[in-house]
């Protein structure tokens, strides 16, 4: 009996995610109806995905047309198109929190790979999902990780979450303030876009995990705890009431969780299926993380245990600095420094509605941009 194929749409498929997901895609060929497939500038790379996927619609930031393919006019006309059964949301910043709205108002599932969506509206989009009856399936390797180790919620203790070090795990502090974009997009276990392999290199990628975490599975952050594990191969794990730890384990590569998001509940024989051996990779290593070192994570539990419009500020002013450090503006250390100073300036407000989070949102990166000028000239 021929199974249905599952429709999906692909909100940032010509990032890393999203050409990762159409890898699985092509592999599992037979499970999948692509609806649509939304880019951003890279318009050549949508046109051979098109080609070569089929999807019924398009859409780019810049104009866009294949033949025999609809043209999607926005990314909202996408994400209310309820012949979706999923959607994976795999843009990068605040573009993906409307989409993902929207797609949940008309009851359509998520697969969620959009950091900023929780990070800076968590409390909504969790509430809206919970009223719609939506699946939000994390893509993230550590989130998912802990929705497969999850078997009663309420009889969980603890979310542990794993981090690789990032380059600069056993380098010292002068190392990491005089390091170059170059040093710090050469993470040692993961294949990922610029700017969160930056913040994997600061560690504020882990702190903004934590927060998804206290979003997606609902713990305090008291109840969140971070460990290095170098390795990358235990993607996180959970501690019951009773003390057993269960963890999930896996080679490094994000198609794993991809296809796990995107044809949950089911499992199929994938891209990296029986690749998997103890003995070759012989040992696992944890460690604390040096909060001193990387004070990125203790300003993101700082911000979500403020909670309200604390994570939107956090989330701009982290991502602002970002993007100036890899334009040569500043030091790497700066973008700690900068969005702390950008916290201690601003005035939380308590319950943002989505338009009040936009508006702090740009007036934080205003802030953060000229905060930024004023400080220094090009130092690569």
């Amino acid at each position: 009996m021929e199974t249905k194929k599952r429709k999906i749409s692909i909100i940032g498929s010509t990032g890393s995610i999203g050409t990762q997901a159409l890898e699985v895609i092509e592999k599992l060929q037979d499970k999948f109806e692509i609806i649509a497939l939304a880019g951003g500038l890279n318009t050549e790379l949508l046109k051979q995905q098109a080609q070569k996927f089929k999807p019924e619609y398009i859409y780019a930031a810049r104009p866009v047309s294949v033949a025999g393919i609809k043209t999607a006019e926005t990314l909202d006309e996408i994400c209310s198109n309820k012949e979706n059964d999923i959607i994976l949301v795999a843009v990068s910043g605040k573009i993906g929190l409307k989409p993902t709205l929207t797609a949940i108002e008309n009851g359509i599932d998520i697969a969620l790979a959009n950091k900023e969506t929780l990070v800076m509206a968590g409390d909504i989009v969790m509430k809206k999902a919970k009223a719609n009856g939506v699946k939000i399936i994390p893509v993230d390797s550590e989130h998912c990780a802990i929705h497969q180790c999850i078997k009663d919620i309420s009889q969980v203790e603890k979310l542990i979450i794993t981090a690789s070090g990032g380059p600069f795990l056993h380098k010292s502090i002068d190392d990491i303030k005089n390091a170059t974009p170059e040093q710090a997009l050469a993470h040692p276990r993961w294949n990922m876009g610029k700017k969160i392999t930056v913040d994997s290199a600061t560690l504020m990628n882990k702190g903004l995990e934590i927060i998804e975490a206290h979003h997606l599975f609902g713990f305090d952050y008291d109840k969140i705890d971070v460990v290095v594990h170098p390795q990358s191969i235990v993607h996180s794990a959970i501690e019951y009431a009773d003390g057993s730890v269960i963890a999930q384990l896996g080679l490094p590569s994000m198609h794993i969780p991809i296809q796990y998001a995107i044809t949950y509940p089911e499992r199929f024989e994938g891209i990296k299926s029986k690749s998997f051996s103890f003995a070759e990779i012989a040992r696992l290593d944890f460690e604390k993380p040096d909060f001193e070192k990387f004070p990125c994570v203790k300003l993101a539990y700082e911000a979500g245990k403020t909670g309200g419009s604390a994570t939107v500020c956090l989330n701009a002013a982290n991502e602002e600095a970002v993007f100036a450090f890899l334009d040569g503006k500043i030091k790497l250390y700066n973008i700690y420094e900068i969005t702390a100073e950008m916290m201690s300036r601003h005035k939380v407000v308590t319950n943002p509605s989505i338009d009040e989070i936009f508006a702090i949102d740009e007036d934080v990166r205003s802030q953060t941009r000229e905060y930024i000028n004023k400080l220094t000239t090009k130092v690569y």
